[in-house]
């Protein structure tokens, strides 16, 4: 029995050695499930390693929960044969689309919040815990442009699907702060409207600049530590809803070991004083 999830790092293989070893008190690993959706090998192996010394959460990217046509059957098969495996903590994937018609995108695009996206989305969400036997949570998305034609805010879109499936969120703060700053949204008024009591989880993760743009624009590509406003954001939602599992995500221009246990330790550290106080 693995002790409560505190703060996690995504996992990856070059760190497999470090990780085995680490003993810090309720660490957890995340990782992308489609790298490891196979019937053996040693990728599969090392995550079972992994396993056995600490909790894992997946973290899928290909559900394509918002298209309009239903989550691959194949695909549900081999998650559920992979949780069933693993026995992750958590499980958890985003609202965004990356399939159409038989074409497969390599990004998580956005959607129009109308009444009848909300009616897919739920209806797939639905079929993927059915599918899996447990709640799945479901991720925040990051804005780069405007999309017009919502009937609902994203908060109050998320809390809906909550309340119709019974599905957890994944908060992840960088995609708050980046959203905020592309699309001018005020950071700490969503995060006001969040529906925090559905939240399993917390991600934390760097930004960078794309100098291509006019006024810049900020991309959620996980390549640098995590930035001081996301801190701050951090703090807040902390001290509105209290602790939460919190996960470093990076996945670019990947340090030490040791230099992400060192942010790990940050959002440890912050998620102690929030217990303390709660």
């Amino acid at each position: 029995m693995h002790p409560p999830l505190a703060a996690g790092l995504s996992f990856k293989p070059a760190h497999i050695d470090d990780a085995l070893c680490c003993t810090s008190p309720g660490l957890w690993f995340e990782v992308h499930p489609e790298n490891y959706m196979a019937d053996g090998g040693p990728r599969l192996a090392m995550l079972e390693a992994l396993a056995d010394r600490h909790p894992l959460s997946l973290h899928g990217v290909s559900l394509s929960l918002a298209a309009a046509a239903p989550p691959d059957p194949g695909h549900l098969r081999r998650l559920r044969r992979l949780v069933d495996r693993v026995e992750p903590a958590l499980v958890s994937e985003h609202l965004a689309w990356s399939a159409w018609g038989g074409r497969y995108l390599p990004d998580l695009l956005p959607v129009p919040r109308t009444q009848e996206a909300l009616a897919c989305v739920a209806a797939n969400v639905l079929r993927s815990q059915d599918a899996l036997g447990r709640r799945i949570s479901i991720e925040n998305p990051a804005h780069y442009l405007v999309l017009d034609g919502h009937d609902w805010s994203e908060t109050d879109f998320l809390a809906e699907l909550v309340r119709r499936t019974g599905c957890g969120l994944l908060l992840d703060v960088n995609n708050v702060h980046v959203s905020a700053y592309n699309i001018g949204v005020d950071a700490l008024a969503y995060l006001e409207a969040f529906p925090l009591h559905a939240v399993t989880e917390i991600h934390l993760a760097g930004h960078g600049v794309d100098e291509d743009f006019p006024a810049n624009l900020l991309v959620d590509s996980h390549g640098a530590p995590v930035d001081d406003s996301v801190w701050d954001l951090y703090r807040h939602v902390l001290s509105r809803g209290g602790p939460r599992p919190t996960l470093i995500e990076r996945d670019g221009n990947l340090p030490s070991f040791g230099v992400l246990l060192q942010e790990c330790a940050m959002a440890g550290e912050l998620l102690d004083v929030e217990g303390r106080a709660a």
